[in-house]
């Protein structure tokens, strides 16, 4: 079916001239459920307590708070990126400002919202200057990572940039070559996507026509699984 003019807007402010075919599905529609499963979100809540007062690297003595992660512990996608920046360590969020904005906007695209996916990153405390993550503050925050998925159980996981696609899969490809096919996480086995970094999209918004495409084919495996 066409897209409506809201998700057309949301494209437009992507940068992207790119629509579905008039005979394909809504890209997602997945049944939210406003359910509340005790169990798991104390186990969550009990890791970020855990992660707020973390002083296993070097990145504790200067943050102002960790960036633990947002969105519904019931995510059905879970969204990964680098590490957080200068806004997120202020308001203790990830992807707030013009990134986040962008995300925000490439969710939607595929008629998602923000609160029903889960968005978390490498590293839970900034780095200085927004450096690239050492190995050592990444092997530091690993456990808190691989915890979070393993509580939420998202049937899809997002990999947003070099990075976080590099660290979660355990691989030295480049991005460009990662991207456009489909990786599994852990003993689960849990598809993942990679795709660019809103930041590094705003920098090249050339480039955002092929994070349109990563979207594509994460929704198409997403169909697969429910």
């Amino acid at each position: 079916m066409n897209l409506d003019l809201r998700h057309k807007e949301y494209l437009r402010l992507m940068g992207i001239d790119v629509w579905l075919s008039k005979d394909s599905d809504s890209p997602v529609s997945p049944h939210i459920e406003d359910v509340s499963h005790a169990g798991q979100t104390g186990s969550l809540d009990e890791l970020r307590k855990k992660v707020s007062v973390c002083a296993n690297c070097r990145l504790h003595a200067g943050r102002t708070q960790t960036v633990f992660g947002t969105g519904s512990y019931d995510a059905d996608w879970m969204l990964i990126g680098e590490a957080p920046g200068t806004e997120e360590d202020k308001q203790g969020k990830p992807f707030v400002g013009r990134a986040g904005k962008l995300l925000t906007a490439m969710l939607s695209s595929i008629e998602l919202k923000r609160e029903e996916v889960f968005i978390a990153n490498i590293l839970k405390c900034r780095p200085p200057n927004n450096r690239d993550p050492s190995a050592d503050e990444v092997a530091a925050c690993e456990e808190y990572l691989n915890t979070q998925i393993r509580l939420i159980k998202p049937k899809l996981i997002i990999a947003l940039g070099r990075i976080a696609a590099q660290n979660l899969l355990k691989s030295e490809v480049p991005i460009g070559k990662m991207r456009g096919k489909l990786y599994h996480y852990g003993e689960e086995d849990i598809p993942v996507v990679v795709t660019y970094h809103p930041a590094y999209l705003l920098r090249s918004p050339k480039e955002k026509r092929k994070s349109w495409q990563d979207l594509q084919l994460a929704v198409s495996e997403f169909k697969k699984n429910i």
